[in-house]
């Protein structure tokens, strides 16, 4: 596709209200960002406040306009754009961080998190799916797009290699809202248990699949086909 080194911007000092989230698209391909910034304009409760070429008009743009949301292309020319995302993150620390990239391994979004992204979206997934992940995504999360992993399944002697652990009614109940992206507290909220009970289901769930986190948890069960992503229908 064609790039661009223009960056374009939208006035938000008016009309701002009535929309619940402004967000900047930072990508070096303009016809993926014309798109989804034409896209995003047609949802009620989004806009998009500007467009950037490069990591660093990306950087100067989130420090100006403060979006509440910056889509960031991994692959970016002359940075690289998880190395932006964290600089975004100094710089707009309110702002949230979406990656959007061609990769699908599950090191990426492990890598994404650690950068200070909230939500991990593959490029050639739907631009339904993508709108929808932009819309829930928050701070203190990882939503991880229900395309990431479709198209990689484990086989099941493969999985069997990888000690597929056996879980409880209630585990598996607890390891399917984390993959919603829910927190421990609302887990509890949902499932009617305490949040200290809770937790010691996830303790558990960590020991089980032989992680330290969250995530890693999550994507560990979705790449064994103990889950699905995000919404998955």
């Amino acid at each position: 596709m064609a790039t661009s080194n223009k960056t374009s911007a939208v006035d938000t000092s008016a009309d701002d209200e009535g929309y619940t989230s402004t967000i900047l698209i930072v990508d070096d391909h303009r016809s993926f960002a014309e798109l989804l910034a034409a896209a995003l304009n047609s949802c009620q409760g989004m806009k998009c406040v500007g467009t950037a070429s490069t990591a660093a008009e990306g950087i100067a743009m989130a420090a100006e306009l403060r979006p509440t949301v910056v889509v960031m292309d991994i692959q970016m020319p002359r940075q690289d754009g998880l190395v932006a995302a964290r600089r975004i993150r100094e710089v707009a620390p309110e702002t949230v961080i979406a990656v959007v990239t061609a990769h699908r391994d599950p090191e990426w979004v492990s890598r994404a998190a650690q950068a200070g992204a909230s939500a991990f979206i593959p490029k050639d997934g739907s631009l339904l799916e993508m709108i929808d992940v932009l819309s829930r995504v928050r701070q203190g999360q990882m939503l991880v797009a229900p395309s990431t992993f479709r198209g990689t399944p484990i086989r099941a002697a493969a999985a069997e290699q990888q000690d597929v652990p056996a879980l409880t009614q209630r585990e598996l109940e607890v390891l399917t809202y984390l993959g919603q992206g829910m927190q421990a507290k609302g887990i509890a909220r949902v499932l009617g248990i305490t949040l200290h009970t809770c937790r010691g289901y996830i303790k558990s769930l960590h020991s089980k699949f032989g992680v330290s986190t969250q995530l890693e948890t999550v994507i560990k069960a979705q790449h064994l086909g103990l889950i699905g992503s995000p919404d998955e229908k």
